[in-house]
């Protein structure tokens, strides 16, 4: 069991809502170093990353945590939903191979927050649409769902995590 230690002060209320880059990468088992959910530094095996410009309003991410007292669990599901504008060719490729293989990412929010996700990889069904409407205003491009599974929330990277981030985009 788990005593709580500590309280919450009031938040900051210009916040804003949706996620606005991701950074996907091969799985690599213990890809950061986190201490107290903070991600604060990289490991040597993660060498390459892989950034995917996103806006909209319809890219979003969701953590849901469901503890059971009774069996003593806890599930920590999380949805990554976005959408990519235009359809070709060079992303049907790399959406296949990331749906099909074993994928972590890294994603940054609109207040400039950076969260590792999918700590073992994407590992619950995971679906990627090719979306091309009928009206000329109509979404052209990629509704894709990305969900993952782990105990607890994402942990967050710190400022020298994030440059060193950067530095691997491909």
């Amino acid at each position: 069991m788990a005593d709580i230690a500590a309280g919450r002060l009031r938040t900051d209320d210009n916040l804003q809502g949706g996620v606005e880059e991701i950074y996907f990468f091969n799985y690599v088992a213990g890809a950061f170093t986190v201490t107290a959910n903070v991600a604060t530094a990289i490991d040597s095996g993660l060498t390459a990353v892989y950034k995917y410009e996103i806006q909209g309003d319809g890219n979003t991410f969701t953590e849901s945590n469901v503890v059971d007292k009774k069996t003593g669990t806890s599930v920590n599901t999380q949805t990554l939903v976005a959408q990519l504008k235009q359809v070709n060719s060079a992303t049907n490729v790399e959406l296949d191979k990331l749906l099909q293989g074993r994928n972590s990412a890294v994603y940054k929010d609109s207040n400039d927050q950076y969260r590792w996700i999918a700590l073992k990889g994407f590992n619950v069904t995971s679906t990627g649409e090719l979306v091309t409407g009928g009206a000329r205003a109509d979404f052209n491009g990629y509704n894709v769902t990305l969900v993952a599974e782990q105990k607890g929330y994402s942990p967050s990277l710190d400022a020298s995590t994030v440059t060193a981030l950067l530095a691997l985009v491909a």
